[in-house]
């Protein structure tokens, strides 16, 4: 059963998004206004390092109120190359810079209200330049043992879908 949109507005807009409204159609004729939401693509990043370690920040989110265990994350800038977003984010948010990025999986954690891709990237190794210039984006970051993942998710300590899809299968790659 396929819904077809018929027509789309935008509602509101800004540098990071758009609110719209579409009127939609049902497969049996009817029609419905459905809200969505437009932003730009996000690029994701982080590090295994020979220990099978992850580099992760631990961060609190305002907007659940809850604490919990991220990857390097940001949008993509208009014209920007993913994988070198996805670089930057993680030179930015943790001061290291990885080694060549491998891309891991693309998904969209919410596709029935936004349209946001994010794009996940790895690397095997990195180089640590320092303290973070957005330090302000973590309480801490660590090098978590990637066996510790499973339990981490099960726990709720990876509240992020789309992180803890990534952690799982970096996991299943790694160690198996």
């Amino acid at each position: 059963m396929q819904w077809t949109k018929q027509n789309e507005q935008t509602v509101y807009e800004n540098r990071w998004f758009s609110v719209n409204l579409a009127d939609v159609e049902l497969p049996d004729g009817r029609h419905l206004d459905h809200f969505l939401i437009r932003l730009r693509p996000v690029a994701v990043a982080t590090v295994v390092n020979a220990a099978n370690e992850v580099l992760l920040l631990w961060r609190h989110r305002f907007i659940t109120d809850s604490w919990g265990w991220e990857l390097a994350a940001g949008v993509v800038e208009d014209g920007e190359d993913v994988a070198r977003a996805a670089a930057r984010e993680l030179e930015e948010e943790t001061g290291w810079r990885p080694g060549p990025l491998r891309h891991l999986m693309s998904v969209e954690p919410s596709n029935g209200l936004t349209d946001a891709v994010h794009h996940i990237y790895w690397s095997d190794r990195g180089e640590y330049l320092g303290h973070p210039v957005d330090d302000f984006e973590s309480d801490r970051r660590e090098w978590v043992p990637l066996k510790a993942v499973p339990d981490l998710v099960a726990r709720g300590e990876v509240p992020a879908a789309n992180m803890a899809a990534a952690l799982m299968l970096l996991h299943h790659l790694r160690i198996g």
